[in-house]
């Protein structure tokens, strides 16, 4: 993976996020007719033509290439759906939820598939006012988190592309933190109060005689 090398890049490059989110199933409407694809990752089809069936994005890309097939865009990638996104990610200091590799979907769906989707220039504006919203909500997270001590953080519905950003400063500022607390605790217990040695009573002193 991109991050074993470089400890200060992310766990994931793009591509390599791009490559998981093609497992994500979409439908399709194939123009020809085809019998069962049997793949490793399981079976595909029948396909007949004008009848939507469900495929994995990989094949929905290679199919669309050869002109077989349009794509049903998403229902979470129309105006209306993106919009109320939109708005609510602005009303709400919580993330919307949203497919997890939904960059990544619709990046692939802009470049193979920019003819099967409805209003295309609007709906890949509000797509990337969502992102810059949500990156506004991480970026104000993080500030908090660098200020206060922090040993555990959940967040709730971000995606591949944002959790792997801001995994690598999460990770290391937790560490940080970690570090610091063991510290403290190190600290706290050698200013603790010392006991008193215990001395054992040998009875009076002997008097020693001048000579």
């Amino acid at each position: 993976m991109a991050g074993t090398s470089e400890p200060h890049a992310s766990a994931f490059s793009a591509a390599e996020l791009e490559f998981l989110a093609e497992d994500d199933m979409i439908e399709i409407v194939p123009n020809l007719r085809m019998d069962t694809l049997n793949f490793i990752s399981g079976d595909f089809g029948p396909f007949r033509p004008q009848i939507a069936t469900q495929v994995p994005l990989w094949l929905a890309v290679a199919l669309k290439r050869r002109g077989k097939c349009t794509i049903r865009s998403p229902e979470w990638m129309s105006v209306d759906k993106l919009t109320q996104v939109l708005e609510a990610e602005r009303d709400s200091e919580k993330f919307q939820p949203l497919p997890f590799h939904y960059v990544e979907i619709s990046r692939l769906l802009f470049d193979h598939a920019r003819d099967d989707i409805p209003d295309i220039y609007m709906v890949r504006s509000l797509i990337e006012d969502i992102k810059d919203v949500r990156f506004h909500k991480i970026g104000t997270g993080l500030e908090i988190i660098s200020k206060e001590r922090t040993y555990a953080l959940r967040l709730k519905n971000l995606s591949a592309m944002e959790a792997n950003i801001i995994r690598p400063f999460v990770t290391r500022a937790l560490e940080t933190f970690y570090k610091l607390g063991s510290s403290d605790m190190i600290k706290e217990s050698d200013q603790a109060p010392n006991r008193q040695p215990q001395t054992t009573n040998r009875g009076p002193r002997r008097q020693l005689k001048d000579r």
